[in-house]
């Protein structure tokens, strides 16, 4: 496994972590408001809640790869994919929500986010199938 490889995936997920905190924390400031973003069902403000908890979730797997490849000592050109696979997702899927939530057209873009995940996952599988 390739440390710095590790450590970016790390750094990703705690930085996400904070951003899922201050999201929230802007967020709160005008959820009470009920017409807020077109109201509690509007796209805008289902796009933004979808942001926002991207930036947990995703932290959570950056952080499970980080442990994954750290303990099982993973490496090699595989694990360098994977990585830059689940550090694509997180970062273009709250970019993806955002604007698909003023550009409904936008929809398409999500196919940036969900492959780099999807691929990611694949191959972090088959290299623990060979660990």
């Amino acid at each position: 496994m390739s440390d710095p490889v590790a450590l970016f995936n790390l750094r990703l997920a705690w930085v996400w972590i904070l951003l899922g905190f201050v999201s929230g924390a802007v967020m709160g400031g005008f959820f009470h408001r009920e017409s807020w973003l077109g109201g509690y069902g509007s796209l805008p403000r289902r796009m933004y809640r979808l942001g926002h908890i991207s930036f947990f979730g995703l932290s959570i797997i950056n952080l499970m790869f980080f442990v994954t490849a750290r303990e099982l000592a993973l490496g090699g050109a595989q694990i360098v994919w994977a990585s830059r696979g689940f550090a694509a997702g997180a970062i273009t899927m709250p970019i993806c929500c955002a604007l698909m939530a003023h550009m409904p057209r936008a929809r398409l873009l999500f196919a940036v986010p969900v492959i780099s995940l999807l691929g990611a996952c694949v191959l972090t599988l088959i290299a623990l199938a060979r660990a």
